[in-house]
């Protein structure tokens, strides 16, 4: 059971870096160590920029599908304060699912980014608006006619469109789940481990400051790893 609150575990998530993250995920047994393959920052322009919040889900389907469910209200327009929006595209569309707009309504609503498992649009815009903005590309078109949202609040399984599941299984991304990125890349920790890996970065961060003085110092890499991480 959790002893911190959601804002403690915020506050501490955010001072670890994505690969710290991922490789205490890995230590407790993750497949992928919650990182979404190849998003990358576009906004804003800051290398030192961090996201971490709490995730609020979107998933979209191709526009041809009319089986699919509809929201009754625009996704942007339910974003929660302090959350971080993610949207899980399909992945062989080329258009944008996110666009300058979209990144006014989600800051006025107090939303602190996007991730996005697909493309967005109006790269100046989310830029001016110093609004994080996550994505695996960027596009011209915008969503209609080539995509809409279906869900949102939902779980979802975000693929890598390149590999197979057996190669890289999908990333299952709940709604309250920490998502943490910066310019390295983008980290899905799931609630419900979030102190143990919050623990596991402390101690992971401890070896790797012992390893960098070591090596520094004129060690051998491979002396090193011994020494200190055991391997």
């Amino acid at each position: 059971m959790s002893t911190n609150a959601p804002s403690d575990v915020q506050a501490k998530l955010s001072g670890f870096s994505t690969c710290e993250l991922s490789d205490a995920l890995i230590r407790l047994g993750s497949p992928h160590g919650g990182h979404i393959p190849d998003l990358h920052m576009l906004s804003p322009s800051d290398p030192a920029t961090r996201l971490c919040g709490p995730a609020y889900t979107v998933q979209m389907v191709l526009g041809s599908n009319k089986a699919a469910p509809k929201p009754s209200a625009h996704f942007v327009d339910t974003a929660p304060p302090g959350s971080v929006v993610v949207i899980n595209a399909p992945p062989q569309v080329k258009n944008a699912v996110w666009g300058g707009l979209m990144t006014a309504g989600a800051q006025a609503r107090g939303a602190l980014g996007v991730i996005i498992a697909g493309r967005c649009r109006d790269l100046a815009e989310h830029r001016a608006a110093s609004f994080p903005v996550f994505a695996r590309g960027h596009s011209t078109l915008g969503q209609s006619p080539f995509t809409r949202p279906s869900e949102v609040n939902v779980p979802v399984a975000i693929r890598s469109p390149d590999v197979s599941e057996e190669d890289f299984p999908a990333v299952q991304v709940t709604p309250g789940d920490w998502m943490v990125a910066d310019e390295d890349g983008v980290v899905c920790v799931p609630a419900g481990r979030a102190e143990d890996v919050i623990a596991l970065a402390s101690k992971g961060r401890e070896i790797d400051d012992r390893c960098m003085q070591d090596i520094k110092a004129g060690k051998g890499v491979q002396e090193t790893f011994k020494k200190h991480r055991g391997k």
